[in-house]
């Protein structure tokens, strides 16, 4: 018991001090970012509170951090892909905020149970289904690993609609949709449910979110 306990508080310092090097990185990216993108949240009330699975499609590099300047100070842990974390500099500042980093086209365990340790601690985790930059709308298949994670943890999917065209000094408006549950059992429902999640994306595109 005594052992558990010591986890349990030095899981929560170490995200203590993720939350606060997120805020200060936040701090200095996000309002550059804002003076030649200016980030708009539509569906702001969407935005939950407590464990929950951000899902969004991905066609630009700097789509994270449009996400997160469109949330305001929300403390998430983006997952990126693991190549990022050689990067000098920005791979370190990047694991000390908490990203979690994924070994693409690999069954990464590691990054799963990453993920759902920090939904158990109510916290949240912003994931790109496509698992990569896409060209154009529903050219990649969605990976299951968003949906597997939120079925197994009992927490919300929140889709999210970043617009593909980003103009400097032209207003951009990032769309939340309403968070729901998913529930798979086996690879097909969990491929059905993916499937779903982008489809509730570019629902938000049309506006005709449900």
């Amino acid at each position: 018991m005594k052992a558990e306990n010591t986890e349990v508080k030095s899981a929560a310092a170490q995200s203590e001090k993720e939350r606060r090097r997120f805020g200060l990185v936040y701090s200095i990216i996000v309002p550059l970012l804002k003076l030649f993108i200016p980030v708009r949240c539509k569906g702001k009330e969407n935005l939950p509170e407590g464990p929950a699975v951000f899902c969004a499609n991905h066609t630009h590099l700097l789509d994270p951090v449009i996400a997160a300047a469109a949330f305001g100070k929300r403390f998430i842990h983006f997952v990126a892909k693991l190549e990022l974390r050689s990067v000098p500099v920005i791979g370190k500042v990047l694991e000390v905020c908490g990203v979690c980093f994924v070994n693409r086209g690999t069954a990464d365990i590691g990054a799963m149970r990453s993920m759902m340790r920090y939904l158990k601690r109510g916290e949240q985790v912003f994931i790109f289904p496509e698992g990569t930059r896409t060209h154009a709308d529903g050219s990649v298949d969605a990976k299951t690993g968003a949906v597997r994670i939120a079925s197994k943890l009992k927490a919300p999917i929140v889709p999210v609609y970043i617009p593909r065209e980003k103009r400097v000094f032209r207003g951009l408006e990032v769309v939340v949709g309403e968070p729901y549950m998913v529930e798979g059992h086996n690879h097909e429902e969990y491929e059905a449910l993916a499937d779903g999640v982008m489809e509730r994306i570019m629902e938000l595109r049309e506006g005709e979110s449900a």
